[in-house]
């Protein structure tokens, strides 16, 4: 079955992911930010959306989110919010303190969920996302493949918030699905087959890795 699929490559993933030290994870990282962030696309988005990582085995993203901010651009994090059994997330709004430390990071004293991610604390009013609200959006999951196909970690946050942001009948103003990945995440369709793909699952726009920009084939 599908969910088979996806759990034994899940699996798989996690332990080709679990090989790299965090020294390979931050090297491969930086490059990854330095291709995102050359994307004209990139260049031209007035808002993006970006995961704070896992505290490790994930993409490291406090400095990208940090560029986000010192580029200009109105910068979305995801809050997954008490409520871990409904799954739902949604992405809001980072207002940047005033006089924010250099050294600290828009996040320092935030709450921590329990995956070790920051999260915007829920006891102060945020603005959330809605359709037409992000321009490019970072996608993190556990794997990625030539043609876009996307596997996460299970619970279906992304797919269902990308569902709300992203209606799939409205092409006018769609939020751009940028993927980001690890070197072991990335299934080259040759050797490694491909990410089995529900009906509801998103197919991502551009896949980026450390060696570069992936041109997503299309089915």
């Amino acid at each position: 079955t599908l969910s088979n699929e996806k759990k034994v490559l899940r699996k798989e993933i996690r332990s080709r992911v679990k090989k790299l030290t965090q020294e390979q994870i931050s090297t491969q990282s930086k490059s990854v930010w330095n291709h995102l962030f050359t994307l004209p696309e990139y260049q031209n988005a007035s808002s993006v959306g970006l995961f704070c990582s896992m505290p490790k085995g994930e993409i490291e993203t406090d400095v990208a989110c940090t560029q986000v901010l010192k580029d200009g651009k109105i910068l979305y994090v995801p809050r997954v919010g008490l409520d871990f059994e409904k799954c739902d997330m949604d992405l809001v709004k980072v207002v940047p303190k005033e006089k924010e430390e250099e050294e600290q990071l828009f996040h320092h004293d935030w709450p921590r969920n329990k995956w070790g991610i920051p999260e915007p604390p829920t006891d102060v009013e945020h603005e959330t996302a809605g359709p037409g609200d992000i321009d490019l959006l970072v996608v993190p999951g556990l794997a990625f493949d030539v043609y876009g196909g996307r596997l996460g970690q299970g619970k279906g946050y992304y797919d269902r918030f990308i569902a709300k942001i992203n209606p799939r009948t409205d092409d006018d103003k769609k939020t751009l699905l940028v993927a980001v990945g690890l070197k072991p995440q990335f299934l080259d369709g040759d050797n490694d087959g491909v990410v089995p793909m529900a009906k509801y699952d998103f197919f991502m726009d551009k896949v980026v890795l450390h060696d570069g920009v992936v041109t997503v084939s299309k089915k």
